[in-house]
């Protein structure tokens, strides 16, 4: 606690541009796959810094934290003659993998709708559709975000960015064990009165490491010898459950 207050004293006494400008800290800057892994959890805090008195119009802060895009086909299935049939399908360009959007408050009351549209920030708008002759493609959509929010792999967090004297902000993301490697880019978003005033970004790597990495290297590297070694530990399984249960029998 004490080295995230020092390191914020030391940023904000740096030189500043901007009326409202933003500085952050993060609580890792890489999250390891490992063969334990459970999920994570992220504590993103920061503070506002400020080259003149505090100017008015209601504060907000917006955190959120997007997974690698992945382009995913997203399918209806309808009763036909007593069967379940596919009968449309919309392909999403971009669905991030994982997606949490953390808020100081409503999102809509500290951001304005045409804010929302320019920076992709609510759920609705990181989604994007390729072109689709279905009429109602936004419910494929809707169903997609539906489905991740079940198994947490999107996250609308209302109210959880803690904002102390309009200066200091901290919040805490909780990431799924089911993550996708790759880079997950991180915004914070300061507003007024719904006006987006100053913005920062960075990156979190999430790799695999340790056996993890070995066997997934392993498969698509080198995959013939992966599926030799796959079949000879099946086997070796199978004799060895055969052998206990003849054991047992005696």
């Amino acid at each position: 606690m004490m080295m995230r207050l020092l390191s914020l004293l030391i940023l904000l006494a740096a030189p500043a541009f901007a009326e409202e400008e933003i500085v952050l800290g993060l609580s890792q800057d890489e999250v390891a796959i490992t063969a334990t892994f459970e999920g994570s959890e992220i504590l993103v805090f920061g503070a506002i810094r400020r080259d003149s008195p505090l100017p008015s119009g209601l504060l907000g802060v917006i955190v959120t934290v997007a997974g690698p895009n992945v382009p995913i086909v997203v399918r209806r299935k309808d009763r036909r003659l007593g069967i379940w049939v596919n009968v449309d399908d919309v392909k999403i360009d971009a669905a991030p993998s994982f997606y949490a959007v953390a808020t100081s408050a409503p999102l809509k009351k500290i951001l304005r709708a045409s804010e929302d549209l320019h920076n992709r920030i609510s759920l609705p708008q990181v989604i994007r559709e390729v072109g689709t002759n279905v009429l109602d493609s936004r419910s494929f959509s809707r169903a997609l975000t539906r489905i991740r929010e079940a198994n947490d792999s999107y996250l609308t967090l209302e109210g959880a960015v803690d904002l102390s004297r309009d200066t200091l902000f901290e919040t805490r993301i909780a990431m799924p064990a089911n993550l996708t490697e790759g880079y997950y880019s991180t915004r914070i978003f300061l507003t007024r009165d719904g006006n987006v005033v100053d913005s920062y970004m960075t990156t979190i790597p999430v790799k695999k490491v340790g056996l993890e990495r070995w066997l997934y290297n392993l498969a698509h590297q080198q995959a013939v010898l992966y599926g030799l070694m796959s079949l000879a530990i099946a086997v070796a399984a199978g004799w060895l459950a055969s052998a206990a249960f003849g054991l047992l029998r005696r």
